[in-house]
C-alpha cells in the first residue's frame, strides 16, 4: 500500500486541491499542517525550500500543480485521454497566470502585504477576474452538457477552480457577478459527495 503524506501550513491555499483529490478518491493520507515555527527548520529539507510538499513512501515531490496533476492521474481526475488531459492541464497554467496578475490584491486582504485593498481590487482583482472567468465562461459553454470545465467527468481543474471562486465570494461578494455559468459550475462540483463531506468537515482556517 502507498503511503501518501501532504505538508503545507495550516490553512486551504495551495495545499487545498492536493487535499480536495485525496478527498475524492477517497484515498487516506497524512495531512502535515505546519506553523510558521515548525516550517522554518524543515525549509531547507524541502526540494525548493517551499510547501506544499508531497511525500509519496517517503520520495518528495514539490510544487502545487505538479502535486494535482500526479494525484490527478493517480486516481483518475485527468481526463479520459491525452487530449482531455492536456485541456485541464492548459486551464491549470492559465489559473496560475491569473494568480499572478491578483497576487497583489489577495495578499494585501490576507495581511501579507500593506497597500490600499479597494484601488486594488478595482486596478488588480477585477480585471484579471474578468479575464479569467471569461475564459472558464467559455470552457464552460461549450462544454454545458456535463457541467464541468472538460469532458463529462470531475477533474482537478473543477476542483481548483471552484475553491477558489468560492474563497474569492467570501472576500469579495459581487465577485462573481456577471458569470452566473462559473456559479453554476462551482455549486455542481461542491456538491459531489465526497468534497461536500470534506468541505463540510475540514478544519477552519483564514486562508
Amino acid at each position: 500500500m502507498v503511503n501518501y503524506k501532504l505538508i503545507y501550513f495550516d490553512g486551504r491555499g495551495a495545499g487545498e486541491c492536493a487535499r480536495q483529490i485525496f478527498a475524492l478518491a477517497e484515498q487516506p493520507y497524512e495531512d502535515v499542517r505546519l506553523t510558521k515555527e515548525t516550517f522554518a527548520p524543515l525549509k531547507a529539507t524541502f526540494p525548493f525550500g517551499q510547501v506544499p510538499v508531497l511525500e509519496v513512501d517517503g520520495q518528495a515531490l514539490a510544487q502545487s500543480m505538479a502535486i494535482c496533476r500526479f494525484l490527478a492521474r493517480k486516481f483518475g481526475f485527468a481526463g479520459k485521454d491525452d487530449f482531455e488531459s492536456a485541456l485541464i492541464d492548459s486551464l491549470g497554467d492559465q489559473y496560475t497566470d491569473y494568480r499572478a496578475e491578483m497576487k497583489t490584491f489577495y495578499y494585501t486582504a490576507l495581511g501579507f502585504m500593506t497597500g490600499d485593498l479597494d484601488k486594488l481590487k478595482t486596478e488588480v482583482l477585477l480585471p484579471a477576474r474578468e479575464k479569467f472567468l471569461g475564459f472558464v465562461t467559455k470552457f464552460l459553454k461549450k462544454n454545458a452538457a456535463s457541467g464541468y470545465l472538460v469532458g463529462d467527468k470531475i477533474s482537478w481543474v473543477d476542483v481548483l477552480v471552484a475553491e477558489h471562486v468560492s474563497d474569492m465570494i467570501n472576500r469579495v461578494p459581487e465577485y462573481l457577478e456577471g458569470f452566473p455559468e462559473v456559479e453554476a459550475h462551482m455549486k455542481k462540483v461542491r456538491a459531489n459527495p465526497q468534497l461536500k463531506k470534506w468541505i463540510e468537515t475540514r478544519p477552519e482556517t483564514a486562508f
